[in-house]
């Protein structure tokens, strides 16, 4: 059953697919009007030639087949927060981000009371292994940020609840998570951090530098002790000055070092995602958006973290003007980095999907378009927009049901 111009709904996806004629991206090339199956929620073949045998067929000529995006820091989307500590927050969350052409993401905490941050990673946990839906986007860990941060570069993090790194209280979350802690968002410079990063490294858990006033040379000896990712460069941390590069000059030169970037034209303008861009280039760089719950509700008040976030235009800021998160959403910043550089299909994927699925350890199912791996996808315009997701062989979002 040939089925053009994407007349498809979800009932037509239960068995095999198959994209002919598509331009698909791979890790190691992009194939033109190429083929590619999916049955049982996996990716069975990808061929330069129809394939044939599947229940429906879908005529992808003009569009892009990438591997689905992977958001390893968002708080929340459509009125949820990770810290609700709900299965409807999570629910809400994964069952609105196919939208932007997310398949997966890490459920992210904020500094708050250890009650809280304890039910928050519980329920994750839980819902990991017992609520997660089909024909959503799927929670693949947890991203803890702060409470072991600076002070002084707090940012919406309320000040009341921030706290030395503890390796005892962590561990206690990371049990109660079970065991789904992925990255760890702290301050290298406060006491206590480098065994803390040793301790998580160790477990396999990345350490990331974030809220931080680290010197330069403090973020060397963080990465020697492990650390390898930094949290939403630019935004509360030590910025680069021609006798202390601080965090970001580090960011730009060490090549251990996984860089988040906000592209939302907000939390950094075009210039400096250019600068940094031209420094950790396609293999370093992974987009986040740093969601609150306003994304996808319109402008207001919303709560985060029990503080008040005013949403206006492009902006989530508390009262004083500090930056509350973002009300970004992954395809608008594949979008502004489309504009801003020379970006490459090949390297949206990587930094859009790739970089993050290898960072957390699950490019063995995730983040590429190779037989075997999970039917994670997103179909895209030559503009890089999102016309179609699957999530594990499951049709998620269908733009052309907007403009029917």
């Amino acid at each position: 059953m040939l089925l053009p111009e994407f007349m498809i709904r979800s009932e037509t996806m239960a068995g095999s697919i198959e994209w002919t004629n598509v331009t698909i991206v791979t890790p190691s090339e992009t194939i033109e009007n190429g083929s590619l199956h999916v049955q049982n929620g996996k990716i069975t073949a990808i061929a330069r030639q129809p394939i044939g045998g599947a229940d429906v067929t879908i005529d992808g000529k003009g569009k892009i087949l990438v591997p689905g995006f992977i958001d390893v820091h968002i708080h929340g989307a459509n009125g949820h927060d990770v810290m609700d500590a709900t299965e409807e927050a999570l629910h809400g969350m994964a069952s609105v981000l196919p939208q932007e052409g997310t398949t997966s993401f890490l459920a992210t905490t904020m500094t708050q009371s250890n009650e809280e941050i304890s039910n928050a990673v519980t329920n994750v946990g839980n819902y990991m292994k017992n609520e997660q839906a089909e024909g959503q986007a799927e929670v693949v860990g947890i991203h803890l940020e702060g409470p072991f941060i600076s002070k002084d570069k707090a940012g919406a993090q309320p000040l009341t609840h921030i706290a030395p790194p503890s390796i005892e209280l962590f561990d206690q979350w990371n049990q109660q998570s079970g065991d789904h802690i992925c990255l760890v968002t702290l301050a290298p410079e406060v006491k206590g951090a480098m065994d803390f990063i040793t301790h998580v490294s160790q477990k396999g858990i990345v350490a990331s530098i974030g809220h931080s006033d680290a010197t330069y040379d403090q973020v060397t000896e963080s990465v020697e002790a492990g650390a390898r990712h930094v949290t939403h460069l630019y935004n509360q941390m030590s910025g680069m000055h021609h006798r202390e590069p601080g965090v970001v000059g580090a960011a730009f030169l060490n090549n251990k070092l996984m860089v988040e970037m906000i592209v939302d034209h907000v939390h950094a303008r075009p210039e400096s995602v250019q600068l940094a861009y031209h420094h950790t280039k396609a293999d370093r760089t992974i987009l986040i958006t740093d969601a609150m719950r306003a994304k996808c509700l319109p402008e207001g008040a919303y709560d985060l973290g029990g503080q008040q976030v005013h949403v206006k235009g492009k902006e989530a800021r508390l009262s004083d003007g500090t930056l509350a998160g973002s009300i970004l959403t992954l395809e608008e910043a594949a979008a502004h980095m489309k504009e801003n550089t020379n970006l490459t299909i090949r390297d949206l994927a990587r930094i859009t999907s790739t970089n993050a699925a290898e960072q957390l350890g699950i490019d063995d199912r995730k983040g590429k378009l190779e037989e075997g791996k999970d039917a994670d996808l997103v179909l895209l315009d030559e503009d890089y927009r999102v016309v179609m997701t699957i999530c594990r062989g499951i049709l998620a979002y269908d733009g052309r049901e907007e403009t029917r």
